[in-house]
This record gives C-alpha cells, structure tokens and sequence, in this order.
C-alpha cells in the first residue's frame, strides 16, 4: 500500500507557501556562503551584532515608506564599516567595538521604531520574520542576492581561506588580510540583509549558522561545507514549512528551529562516531 503523502505536498500548492518556499531555498543558499566563514572564523557574535545593527534602517525604511531591503543594506554597511574603524583601535579589543556599535544601533533603531503607528507589528516582523508575505519582486531580489554572495565568494576564496587559518600567511602571500576580511563583511552583510525578511534578525543565525556548523563536524573542505550547508538549510526550509502549516507555528522560527534541530543531531551521531573503538580524525 502507498502511503499518503498529501500531508507532505498539500502547504506547497497553496501560492504563498510556494513562495515562502523558494524564499527559503535561495536564503539557504546565501548563508551558506557566508555563514561557512562565520562558522569557520568564529565570527558568530560578530554576525549577531550585525543582524542587530539593521534595525535602524529597516525602521527608517519604514518611516519613509521606502525599501526594507535598501534600508536594511545601509545600516549594515554602516555597521560594517564602524566594526572595521573600532577593529582597528590598539586600545579597544575587537568584542568591545563589536558591543558598543551593537548596543548604539540597537537603541537608535528602537527609538525610531517607536515613533511609528504600527510599532509592535513593524518590530515583530522584522526581529521574527515574515515568510509567508514574501511578493514575487522580493524573490527577485533574493535571486540577484545569491548571485552576488557566489560572485563574492568565488572572487574571495584563497584569501578568505588563508584568512581563516593563518592569517600571518595570508599577509605573506601577499593577499591583503584587511581587504580580506572586509569582503568577507560584505558577504556576511549580504546574508543577514537577504534573511531577515525571511526568517528575522534573532532567528537569522538558524541559516547563517546552524547548517554550517553542523556540516563542517563532517565534511573536510570548504566547498563541501558550503553545499551541505545549502542542503541542510533547504531541508530546514522543507521540514520547518510542513510543520508550520499543520501545527499553526510561525513559519520563520520553525525553520530556525529546524535547522537548530539538525545541528544537534549532526553533533550527537559526530560524538558517537568519535567514540568507536580505532576511530582516527
């Protein structure tokens, strides 16, 4: 007897969740590009801050009734830009500048947002997502996203892999560490702008994250890492729609939470193969 799948594929013939679909698999893609060096650098309260550090824009854009994109893409570049300028302080630990511009353009975006009619509902959206009103233009913009993350990335790799493991190597072969590493912040800043529409900015690090973390335990180099990452996102993307639709859960944070999901497991059968008997890393 075939079982019935209808359970499985029945959310997918309904439009918004189609869209909120392929919102999902082209956010995969993105943070698995970037969310591979974030993993790899340990750059994670780095990117924590950056997600944070949008709100501003994104509470400008509101204001104005402008682009949630556009606005979001400004404020991280500026935040981008000021880690960059703290970074560079020889008496300010990086983790300090880091804190301060966080907590500045966390406060900033709030009192803004709190100048809007619709405050609780525009702060809701933009720190939990909304997947499920992704527009077709707004797939457009995820597309030309993905494609600008490959091109980022494939133009970055050796300095990035340098830049990752040895940086003193890195300055030696003449690959310029500090431009490096401020277009792995552009990477990183694509992603968060392209995800938080999607899954939100205190979800975001349930793509950006948790997919790579739980490939990089298995896989021995980068590009595998950065394609089991993609898969493991859209899997997160699949599982976290199917449950949202039958459980009535949010969308964005069951997909986070998926994808949360899929790393523990990844690490608990990493820690059982690393227990047999003769195993060698």
């Amino acid at each position: 007897m075939v079982p019935d799948m209808d359970w499985l594929f029945a959310p997918f013939g309904v439009t918004f969740v189609e869209r909120a679909l392929w919102a999902g698999l082209l956010v995969s893609g993105i943070c698995a590009l970037a969310g591979t060096w974030v993993v790899l650098r340990g750059m994670a309260f780095l990117g924590d801050a950056m997600s944070h550090g949008m709100l501003p824009g994104v509470a400008a854009a509101s204001l104005l009734e402008g682009s949630l994109f556009l606005g979001a893409a400004v404020s991280s570049v500026a935040m981008a830009l000021g880690v960059t300028a703290l970074s560079r302080s020889p008496r300010l630990t990086q983790d300090t500048g880091i804190g301060l511009l966080f907590v500045g353009m966390l406060a900033t975006g709030v009192i803004l947002v709190s100048h809007s009619q619709s405050f609780a509902v525009d702060l809701t959206a933009f720190l939990f997502g909304d997947v499920l009103a992704v527009r077709p233009g707004d797939l457009a913009v995820l597309a030309a996203a993905l494609g600008a993350a490959a091109l980022v990335a494939a133009a970055g790799h050796r300095a990035f892999v340098a830049l990752a493991f040895d940086p003193r190597k890195a300055r030696t072969l003449g690959l310029r560490p500090r431009a490096a590493h401020a277009l792995m912040l552009g990477l990183l800043t694509l992603a968060i702008t392209a995800s938080f529409h999607v899954v939100g900015t205190l979800l975001v690090f349930g793509l950006l994250i948790a997919p790579a973390a739980a490939v990089v335990l298995w896989a021995r180099s980068v590009p595998l890492v950065m394609a089991g990452a993609a898969l493991l996102g859209a899997l997160s993307t699949v599982v976290g729609l199917v449950i949202s639709w039958h459980l009535s859960t949010a969308a964005g944070a069951t997909i986070a939470a998926t994808a949360v999901a899929l790393f523990f497991l990844s690490a608990l059968a990493a820690g059982l193969r690393d227990r047999r008997p003769g195993f060698a890393s």
